[in-house]
Formats: structure tokens, C-alpha cells, sequence
């Protein structure tokens, strides 16, 4: 696929940390200031393209952060894609992850979903100092510290009433790691969550040559 890049870009990351991306940004892009990718072509999209592709174009520790929300379920590899993240950010960098929860009812209703998440999903892509439940790596390479990890409670329009009584399962389960992991062994498809929120940062590359 041919990479649109309005404003040249790509051509003009220079200096590390100067700006940061947002994945899949659509037809609304959450953060103003960071360079939306999307592969379909909007308003609101900087560079049109696979995001793979437009990744590659990107060298090395330029990226301060990277955002996505409600993307990564549609990757068709996650692996490669937090690889190329990984890549791109400079240490220390910002990477914040928003998608459906497994057990959110919607999920399975949108075609396009490739990918299903839960608590422990980016575990197995971080150095995890959050979690009772030890995850397995299967990268030769961890680059991220997971920070945080929060569930989220919503229901969509026109569901008002709904929305405001599952922020109270929200808050309640969201107090520590050991709520968070109860409930989604024991309550998570009594109580469905609608997203899950995960904010990790790069971790300095030990050997990378000064």
C-alpha cells in the first residue's frame, strides 16, 4: 500500500523525541499533538498507510510516545507490532494501549476483530512488576516496563443508566492488583468489562553504544 504522508513527515524525524504517534487514529484522533496513522484516509490522518510500513520509514529512538486505542485489535501481529514500537521509541518512552476486554459483548460483533485482550496480555511483551501471575516471554528481547494496568466499565450510547452503574465496578475493582485479578478469574463474563487500559515505558537499552 502506497504511505500518503501529508506534510513530509517522515522525511523530517530528526532529532529524538520530538513528536509522537498515534496508531490507528481514525476519524478521531485523541491526542492533537501527535502524528495520526491510520489506513484509511481522513481528516484527521497525517500519514495513509500500513502501519507496519510507516513504522520501517521511522528510525530508531525518535518517538517520545505512542498511542492507540482500539487498534491493536485489529493487528495482524501483535508481536511485530509492539517490536516495531519498541524500535521507534526513545528510552523511557511512553506507550499507552487501549482495547476491548474479552469479555466485553461487542467484541465478537465486529468482524474486523482479530485480537482478543485481558489482564496479562502485554505481561508477556514487559518486565511485569504488577502482577501475582507469572507470564511467560516468548521475545528474546523484553523493551517495556509495564506501569499500569486499568479495567474500564461503560456501555455505549444511548446507554446512559448502564454506563453510570458499571463505573461503580470500576472503581471498586480498579482499587488494587489483587481486585483486578478477581475479578477477571471469578467475575469477568457476570460482570462483562468494556475496555482495558495499559501504559508501559521503554526500558533503556543496556548495550546500545553511547
Amino acid at each position: 500500500m502506497e504511505i500518503k504522508d501529508k506534510n513530509n513527515i517522515l522525511k523530517n524525524i530528526n532529532n529524538p523525541g520530538d513528536i509522537s504517534l498515534e496508531l490507528g487514529c481514525g476519524n478521531r484522533k485523541r491526542h492533537k499533538d501527535a502524528v495520526g496513522i491510520d489506513m484509511l484516509e481522513y481528516e484527521s490522518v497525517d500519514i495513509q498507510g500500513d502501519v507496519y510500513e510507516v513504522l520501517r520509514k521511522i528510525p530508531d529512538n525518535r518517538i517520545s510516545a505512542v498511542y492507540s486505542y482500539h487498534f491493536f485489535e485489529h493487528a495482524e501481529d501483535v508481536g511485530k507490532l509492539v517490536q516495531e514500537v519498541a524500535r521507534v521509541l526513545v528510552d523511557e518512552g511512553l506507550f499507552v494501549v487501549v482495547v476491548p476486554h474479552f469479555s466485553n459483548p461487542y467484541f465478537y460483533s465486529d468482524y474486523t476483530h482479530l485480537n482478543p485482550f485481558g489482564l496479562y496480555s502485554f505481561s508477556y511483551f514487559s518486565q511485569d512488576d504488577i502482577f501475582s501471575r507469572t507470564i511467560p516471554h516468548y521475545q528474546k528481547t523484553i523493551r517495556f516496563k509495564l506501569q499500569n494496568v486499568g479495567l474500564i466499565f461503560k456501555s455505549p450510547r444511548p446507554f446512559y443508566f448502564r454506563w453510570g452503574f458499571k463505573k461503580i465496578f470500576q472503581l471498586f475493582f480498579n482499587l488494587n492488583t489483587y481486585l483486578k485479578e478477581l475479578y477477571e478469574e471469578f467475575f469477568c463474563y457476570l460482570i462483562p468489562c468494556y475496555e482495558i487500559k495499559y501504559i508501559m515505558k521503554k526500558i533503556p537499552d543496556k548495550n546500545k553504544k553511547v
